[in-house]
């Protein structure tokens, strides 16, 4: 198959180091590590991160701006045959790389992904809500359209994900990335067995839940807009969660789709093709 980079997007996150340590346990070990950086993150944190995985060469790329630029930056300094990414909250298996990898080796695929696992038993509200969330995901959506695979455990061939670039700001990049791949006649590969541990606990506060949630309710609507997947996408129907604040989240989305037409609008009249990768 050739050459493999795992790109991790990070923003100061002490988590990056487990991330990394797990790369190094790899039984099909990537030729290199690419951290694509918002410029918070300390140098310290990056020498953390290598002093885990001795051997493992890894580089670091910084780009102004939040993880979406980040990831978006880092596309131009991608020389390996095929791209794995990794968040800086997943943590590995030794089996991750080799698995995920598999449909693209064997030539029928352009892009693959799995699940996530939650690292612990969940604690809190929250994160019993966000493992649900996962569960429902990687259980009910992917396997039924690959469209809704996140970025954050997905490999793809480096030169398609370069041609399709990557999304900045204002949409949902994941979405936005495998929508347009799937529309352009790539093929994608959900690969159940490629999971990796995903650390959720640091979200503790509701409010900033709240928020999170709102932003992402935001992004993914002008991403369907963009990709003109809404109409479809309001047409179906979901198995509801079994949780509390599914019910709040419920809330939020009528309000989220008002705003995303408001800037979707508004980026259209700035850029009458519509705004560019």
């Amino acid at each position: 198959m050739g050459t493999v980079c795992v790109e991790i997007a990070v923003r100061d996150d002490p988590r990056l180091v487990a991330a990394v340590a797990s790369l190094g346990t790899q039984h099909r070990r990537p030729e290199r590590v690419l951290l694509a950086a918002a410029p918070e993150t300390p140098e310290s944190l990056v020498e953390d991160a290598r002093r885990q995985a001795p051997g493992l060469r890894v580089d670091i790329v910084r780009t102004p701006g939040n993880i979406q630029d980040a990831r978006a930056g880092a596309l131009s300094e991608l020389t390996e045959d095929v791209t794995a990414i990794l968040d800086a909250d997943e943590i590995a298996p030794p089996e991750w790389l080799e698995r995920l990898l598999a449909p693209i080796e064997a030539g029928g695929s352009t892009f693959s992904g799995g699940p996530t696992r939650p690292t612990r038993a969940p604690a809190t509200s929250i994160e019993r809500y966000q493992a649900l969330i996962e569960r429902s995901i990687y259980e009910e959506l992917v396997p039924q359209q690959v469209t809704y695979l996140p970025l954050q455990n997905s490999a793809w061939r480096t030169g398609d994900l370069k041609r399709l670039g990557i999304e900045r700001r204002h949409t949902a990049e994941d979405h936005d990335l495998a929508a347009r791949a799937v529309q352009s006649g790539l093929r994608g590969t959900f690969v159940p067995e490629a999971w990796v541990y995903h650390d959720k606990t640091s979200e503790a506060s509701f409010w900033g839940w709240l928020r999170k949630r709102y932003r992402y309710n935001v992004g993914m609507a002008m991403s369907l807009l963009k990709t003109g997947e809404l109409r479809g996408r309001l047409a179906e129907r979901r198995r509801p969660i079994p949780h509390p604040l599914y019910g709040i989240e419920l809330l939020l989305k009528p309000v989220a789709l008002i705003d995303a037409r408001i800037r979707w609008a508004r980026l259209s009249r700035s850029t009458p093709s519509g705004p560019s990768p």
